[in-house]
């Protein structure tokens, strides 16, 4: 009977060994299916590459001209890239801000004070710049008709401002700051109100001057010079308006994407730009759309006055 109650004790210790076995296979088991895990979460982290690229573009000028002239651009990337590529026309510089933060547009081409706001707000990345005149950085002009008796920047207090948008860097953001700064207005608004007697918000550069241009206001901010623009239509257009001063030195604007992307990928769109510099037709679309005569690397820090510019008073502009 002892031997038999032994034997017993002796099966049962046995499987509760076994069972303690089991339970450490049970853990390598999870340990396992953690790395499992690690690598899924690794291979999430890797960016999209997506089926249509789509890029988005402001309008300098008429979007009806904009989107037939990127047409060849958008298919000449799209075959070096070997996926479907989409050139979209934004209404302006905000709506392209949120468009590439829904990632609804990945590739921006976007003003430096876009960029800003884009980083800022979407942790877009700019990877190009622009070349004008064999420069990165250019000047926001202060435009008005050679008859008006506007000699310096204080003769345009009581006059109308006409700019393209709030969310243009040379059309807006800069004039705005300096004449802030020159006649001291905490806010833009009080700038609008009180040192202007109106604005006209025309949508694009060549509306702005255009707008002084047909006398509907006094004053036009623009990027230098916006009347080359005009020329062929409005031949007089260097006679009637005339350049009463100029900004600072602002960045040039970028071709900025979305955090979403494959790194390799936006190595690859950065290249592909990079090689357009060798393309006649490629840069004489670039130079028709956006005056740019080459393209060019970028970093952000390049951007970091427009951002120290901003934060002047960013609460005080509505976008």
């Amino acid at each position: 009977m002892k031997k038999l109650f032994s034997l017993m004790l002796v099966l049962a210790l046995a499987l509760v060994l076994a069972a303690c076995g089991g339970s450490d296979d049970t853990d390598t088991s999870n340990g396992v299916e953690g790395t499992d895990d690690t690598a899924s979460e690794a291979e999430e982290s890797e960016g999209m590459i997506p089926e249509t690229l789509v890029i988005g573009f402001v309008p300098s000028q008429d979007s009806d001209t904009i989107a037939d002239t990127i047409e060849p651009l958008a298919e000449r990337l799209g075959e070096e890239l070997g996926i479907e590529v989409q050139g979209q026309v934004m209404t302006n510089y905000n709506a392209l801000v949120e468009a590439m933060g829904a990632n609804q547009v990945q590739v921006g081409f976007i003003p430096a004070f876009g960029y800003v706001l884009a980083n800022e707000q979407y942790d877009v990345e700019v990877i190009l710049k622009s070349i004008r005149y064999d420069s990165g950085t250019y000047k926001a002009q202060y435009v008005v008709r050679a008859d008006s008796g506007i000699e310096t920047l204080a003769d345009l207090e009581g006059k109308v401002w006409a700019y393209g948008d709030q969310g243009s860097t040379s059309g807006y953001l800069f004039p705005a700051n300096e004449l802030m700064e020159e006649f001291g207005y905490d806010t833009a608004a009080e700038l609008e109100t009180e040192f202007f007697s109106g604005t006209v918000q025309s949508g694009g550069h060549d509306n702005s001057a255009l707008a002084v241009y047909n006398g509907d206001a006094d004053v036009a901010t623009t990027f230098d010079d916006v009347r080359t623009e005009l020329e062929e239509e409005y031949p007089d257009v260097m006679d009637k308006l005339t350049i009463l001063d100029y900004t600072q030195e602002i960045p040039n604007d970028t071709i900025s994407v979305t955090k979403e992307l494959d790194d390799e990928f936006v190595q690859k769109i950065k290249d592909v730009f990079l090689s357009f510099n060798e393309d006649d037709e490629m840069i004489k679309i670039m130079n028709e759309v956006y005056n740019w005569d080459a393209i060019d690397e970028a970093s952000d820090e390049e951007y970091q006055v427009v951002k120290d510019t901003y934060a002047k008073f960013k609460d005080n502009i509505e976008l």
